[in-house]
């Protein structure tokens, strides 16, 4: 029996929730159910892997993620892989999900009877996790507030660019110029620093 290579298995599972999601988006119900369940499986492998210490969590992670699929839907730009698209909005619940944590975790006093290793595991992961949320702030800190607020809802929130447009009292199309501005803004920043 010949085995697919793996990068063949990824083409072939792009091309089928693409499918399935724009004949969805075009009103076939039963496709756009397919296109839930199968993404919802991926989501949770997705998950599982990053947060294999919360098993409990991933279940509400991937209908968060589904939400916010489904309502940013019309949004899609199609020259995007979808694939690509369904893992970025994954990756900022997850990380909404890890501020939401650390906040809740902060307010909490430290136990003193954890084992000397056990507590260098924990403390080097949650270091990370508040140094990329600081570099994150700080990055964003450099930007106008337009910017820095467009990016944060659409891109951080996942709110739709409507959505956006109403929370920030600016027009759709000056909610896109800002994201798109302060991402230019933000890359030559991060490239100038390297």
């Amino acid at each position: 029996m010949q085995r697919i290579p793996e990068v063949d298995l990824l083409r072939n599972t792009e091309l089928r929730l693409h499918a399935l999601f724009l004949q969805g988006v075009e009103g076939d119900a039963l496709a756009y159910r397919r296109f839930l369940q199968a993404t919802a499986t991926h989501l949770r492998a997705f998950l599982r892997r990053r947060l294999h210490r919360w098993p409990d969590e991933v279940e509400d992670l991937v209908q968060e993620s589904l939400l916010a699929i489904h309502n940013q839907r019309l949004s899609y730009d199609t020259g995007v892989p979808l694939t690509a698209w369904i893992y970025a909005i994954a990756r900022y619940k997850l990380i909404d999900w890890l501020r939401r944590h650390a906040r809740r975790d902060s307010l909490h006093d430290p136990l003193d009877d954890v084992p000397a290793g056990e507590s260098a595991l924990f403390s080097s992961a949650d270091a990370e996790a508040g140094e990329a949320r600081r570099d994150l702030a700080k990055l964003l800190a450099t930007l106008p507030d337009k910017q820095r607020d467009a990016i944060i809802h659409t891109k951080l929130d996942g709110l739709s660019v409507r959505e956006a447009a109403g929370m920030l009292d600016m027009s759709e199309a000056a909610v896109k110029v800002s994201v798109h501005r302060g991402l230019k803004a933000l890359a030559t920043t991060l490239r100038d620093a390297t």
